[in-house]
């Protein structure tokens, strides 16, 4: 079903991987001026990181890309589908007030990384939905560089603190964090804009 539903929107939607926040998400700019204040609202949840699932706990079709090297890949959900978790909300007070105005925002998490974690290729369903990804701790290597690699449609992508990356999931990708240390992200899912009138939801 995935592959049926691809299928039809790659025919009608031909865009790159990476796409220009300023055109397809233009709250972007909105995230990224208070990353630094969204990494508090993370920093507090990492303080009780054993409490925050594994991404294969919430959903188990995952487990396939979650436990493939059973390092953890843990997922705080502030909001999912368009239903935002209340409690999980009111915890994190800087991206709850940044959600409020961006209604394109239908999914929103936090994303802990555990140090040598390795999320194997893969690939999302549905190109009306674009992946907004905003760095909040990235580990650093020997030579300073960042240390977690997040490649698509084999292109490697390496976000520093505070940088973000627009880009269509369902292009296949695959990430890498070679690091002792855990890498956060904020991790936004926002409707395409400017989709064909008859695809639109």
């Amino acid at each position: 079903a995935c592959d049926v539903v691809r299928s039809i929107y790659n025919r009608r939607i031909d865009t790159p991987a990476v796409l220009d926040p300023d055109i397809y998400f233009p709250d972007a700019e909105r995230f990224t001026d208070r990353w630094q204040d969204i990494r508090r609202d993370a920093l507090t949840i990492r303080g009780n990181l054993e409490k925050v699932p594994r991404f294969h706990e919430i959903m188990g079709s995952q487990a396939d890309i979650s436990t493939v090297d059973g390092r953890d890949w843990r997922m705080f959900i502030l909001k999912a589908y368009g239903v935002e978790i209340e409690q999980n909300v009111k915890r994190c007070p800087t991206i709850a007030s940044l959600l409020k105005d961006a209604p394109e925002v239908v999914s929103c998490v936090l994303s802990f990384l555990a140090p040598g974690k390795h999320i194997p290729k893969h690939r999302g369903p549905f190109r009306g939905i674009l992946r907004f990804h905003l760095m909040l701790t990235m580990p650093r290597d020997a030579n300073g560089a960042p240390a977690s690699i997040l490649e698509i449609d084999g292109e490697q992508h390496r976000l520093a603190d505070g940088e973000c990356l627009l880009w269509d999931d369902t292009y296949p990708h695959v990430v890498w964090n070679r690091s002792d240390e855990i890498r956060i992200a904020l991790l936004l899912d926002v409707w395409r804009r400017n989709m064909p009138q008859d695809m639109e939801m």
